[in-house]
């Protein structure tokens, strides 16, 4: 799973292990970071889901609010809650705040 914010990639394998400390984020600190922002999730069949991530497990099994289903960059649905479970996950995408 590839975790990225709009000011970078955070990589969930260890990589930029040679980075300061007081630099390093880790994948957790990430998703801790998000809760509550807008992003956007996308599948490994290709399928993208933006919306609110309400909350995450362990497992990357996410739950979002205000979610837009998109096939091939097409608006396909609406939904108001939306759940995914977390092998289905490609990358998950923070938009800025701003």
């Amino acid at each position: 799973v590839l975790l990225t914010e709009s000011r970078g990639i955070m990589a969930s394998k260890g990589e930029g292990a040679g980075a300061a400390a007081a630099d390093t984020k880790t994948p957790a600190d990430f998703l801790k970071s998000i809760k509550g922002r807008h992003v956007e999730v996308k599948l490994n069949s290709g399928c993208d889901y933006k919306g609110v991530l309400a909350c995450l497990d362990g497992y990357m099994n996410i739950a979002m609010e205000q979610t837009e289903e998109f096939v091939d960059g097409q608006l396909k649905n609406k939904y108001g809650d939306c759940f995914i479970r977390g092998n289905n996950v490609l990358y998950i995408h923070a938009k800025n705040s701003a």
